[in-house]
């Protein structure tokens, strides 16, 4: 008889539920969240498993590569959509979550999702490692704009690197202002520093990847652009078709359709954030920025002038995906006639 196993994963411990082809739990145990341990429990020649379901978190990406490395049919499920399963039960415990998953399993109810290779692990630590480091530099900027401003001290409009030469100056003649404000410029250039050595690092990995190359021919695309859509698409083969990239994006319209209603919304905004927003970036900067003309600006220009720019740019971004999928795919640079596209 073939068996299904679900896992509840924390940090400490894993919640591991096996049962039958007819529901029947077979055994239900905790062990440490270790792939060795999990392992034990699973390779028990009793079972016949056919599927095991974990949730997409922290630490699925680690367990699912160890243990689908080692031979077992691993699954890992959409967050959302099993949260949404899960919700049924009338109590929530470590213990109903491992066999909810496992029911999952066995009825087929579940939405898988694409776990990353090391590789495109590494290359989203170090998008996430810089947008962090940017962010913080950022932050300790608007405060010092913000509670300067306080005392009357206005900042104005200055570039990063004459930003703390103005600050001193600002605060030259209050030397208890600028006892604080000293420790955060220290914080800050510190930030500074690190963040212009992992964006050295973002431009090398660029240069030496043939795929982030192509990429960066199509107008708007740079290097943080390019690689972003490296690490998240990571296997480009998984998608049958380039159209459901966008939508794999979250940039294609909700829809609310029942009985006599039809309303079409805004962008799902579903899957990765830190992607759509540099895809929109991108087509900002083609659409208002790029000088030169393409199909795809022509195009996007032409929405801009019936539907408005913000409709345009979203577009734009959502066909940008398409594009550059079908770049990767084919292996070629962007075509910036429709003839040469056609010919293609």
């Amino acid at each position: 008889m073939e068996h299904y196993a679900g896992l509840d994963v924390s940090i400490k411990e894993t919640s591991v539920c096996v049962i039958d082809g007819t529901g029947r739990v077979v055994r239900e145990v905790k062990v440490p969240t270790e792939p060795e341990a999990i392992l034990a429990v699973l390779s028990d020649e009793d079972f016949n498993i056919k599927r095991i379901g974990l949730e997409a978190g922290p630490f699925s990406q680690w367990l699912y590569g160890e243990l689908a490395e080692a031979g077992l049919p691993m699954i890992c499920v959409e967050t959302r959509h099993m949260r949404a399963a899960l919700s049924a039960q009338v109590n929530k415990s470590d213990r109903n979550d491992a066999r909810g998953i496992a029911h999952m399993m066995r009825v087929g109810l579940y939405r898988p999702v694409h776990v990353k290779t090391p590789a495109s692990q590494k290359r989203r630590m170090l998008l996430t490692s810089r947008q962090l480091l940017q962010a913080k530099a950022r932050d300790i900027e608007n405060d010092l704009r913000g509670t300067l401003r306080n005392f009357g001290l206005k900042v104005g409009i200055v570039g990063a690197i004459k930003f703390e030469a103005r600050i001193r100056e600002l605060v030259a003649n209050h030397p208890d202002l600028a006892t604080i404000v000293d420790s955060l410029l220290i914080a800050r250039r510190v930030l500074r520093e690190q963040l212009s050595v992992l964006h050295r690092h973002l431009l090398a990995v660029v240069r030496h990847d043939e795929v982030c190359r192509r990429l960066m021919t199509m107008p708007g695309v740079g290097p943080v652009v390019a690689l972003t859509f490296r690490a998240t698409v990571d296997v480009p083969a998984r998608f049958t078709n380039s159209k459901t990239v966008g939508a794999i994006f979250g940039l294609t319209p909700r829809r609310h359709q029942s009985g006599e209603i039809d309303r079409m919304g805004g962008i799902s905004k579903c899957g990765d954030a830190m992607m759509r927003t540099v895809l929109f970036e991108a087509a900002q900067a083609m659409l208002t920025r790029t000088i030169k003309w393409s199909w795809l600006k022509a195009w996007g220009m032409k929405i801009a002038r019936h539907r408005g720019m913000k409709r345009a740019v979203v577009a734009v971004a959502r066909r940008m995906a398409v594009v550059m999928h079908r770049m990767w795919v084919d292996g070629t640079d962007f075509q910036w006639k429709r003839e040469e596209v056609a010919a293609a």
